[in-house]
């Protein structure tokens, strides 16, 4: 039995050579070259072809490549049954949360103005910084180091998210607390899961709930975001300003309005990166406990969707 890697838009040779070097008597294909689809038992995938896994009829483990498994369970026809697993980096949780500390920084201490003030020219001491309160939507293993990241540094912060967490570490709001919590915010970080019931929820409703002028950051996924909405919300002056490294379409197209808006910086989705040395190992114990009728490591509920 084998292992097939389908991640077509993905350089993947450096996957390959760590899964030879790992275990050099693993049977290891990559699509769309893949001789005998009957043969493999474990699929990596990363934006995989919708239907493709249903022509493995002897799959028994799917592998996201990354943390995120949105990819793989929006897939209409996955094959019932089979268990899906994803990556668990400390490397992942240190590059994100380290991103989001630095945009509210950024935006804490005004540095975007101050690059336009060195362009102009300009020598301005007012208003060197701004009083921020944040807002962390989504408080699970990233949401709660950010959390962590902000109290250590002074930073008042508040956690949201679906359910109850009666022993969470920080100040929490969930369910039809939304309002409470956005009250007390005017930086809103992104970091729910992907599912159906939070795909477009940064839309206009939420945005005219905000405090006036409340700052976004967005690291989750694109489709939390009706893009057009942002767009009326930093008109509206219901939101200050954005921090964006995920859309609905990547990369972002050229013609898209995003690019030149002053009030919109942008990352082309690197808030932090799968390392293939950390996953691979990851991956093939999962194969290896699949193989052997063991529980399996960072499994998710594909009803829930995380």
């Amino acid at each position: 039995m084998s292992i097939a890697i389908v991640a077509p838009f993905k350089e993947v040779s450096d996957w390959v050579r760590t899964f030879q070097k790992l275990d050099p008597s693993l049977k290891l294909e990559v699509y769309p070259d893949i001789a005998r689809p009957e043969e493999v038992e474990t699929v990596v995938v990363w934006q995989h072809p919708h239907g493709i896994l249903m022509e493995y009829p002897n799959l028994r483990l799917i592998c996201s490549m990354g943390s995120g498994v949105d990819h793989i369970v929006a897939d209409p026809n996955l094959p019932e049954g089979v268990p899906v697993t994803r990556i668990v980096d400390p490397r992942l949780t240190y590059s994100m949360t380290n991103y989001v500390i630095m945009g509210i920084l950024n935006y804490h201490r005004q540095f975007t103005r101050y690059q336009e003030y060195k362009i102009s020219r300009t020598w301005d001491m007012s208003d060197p910084e701004i009083d921020v309160s944040v807002g962390v939507m989504g408080t699970g293993q990233l949401g709660g180091d950010v959390l962590d990241k902000l109290k250590a540094i002074g930073i008042p912060a508040f956690g949201y998210g679906n359910s109850p967490k009666p022993e969470f570490r920080h100040p929490y709001f969930y369910g039809d607390q939304l309002d409470t919590f956005l009250e007390k915010v005017n930086v809103v970080v992104c970091l729910l899961p992907l599912t159906e019931k939070t795909e477009g929820f940064l839309n206009k409703d939420l945005f005219s709930r905000f405090t006036p002028g409340t700052y976004l950051i967005n690291v989750a996924r694109g489709k939390h975001l009706i893009e057009e909405d942002l767009m009326e919300a930093l008109s509206e002056g219901w939101v200050s300003g954005a921090l964006l490294d995920v859309f609905r379409q990547e990369p972002l197209p050229e013609n898209h309005p995003f690019w030149n808006h002053p009030k919109i910086m942008i990352t082309p989705h690197i808030a932090c990166i799968t390392m293939y040395e950390a996953a691979v190992p990851q991956i093939l114990d999962n194969h290896r406990r699949r193989r052997g009728n063991q529980p399996l490591s960072n499994q998710i509920d594909v009803n829930q969707g995380y």
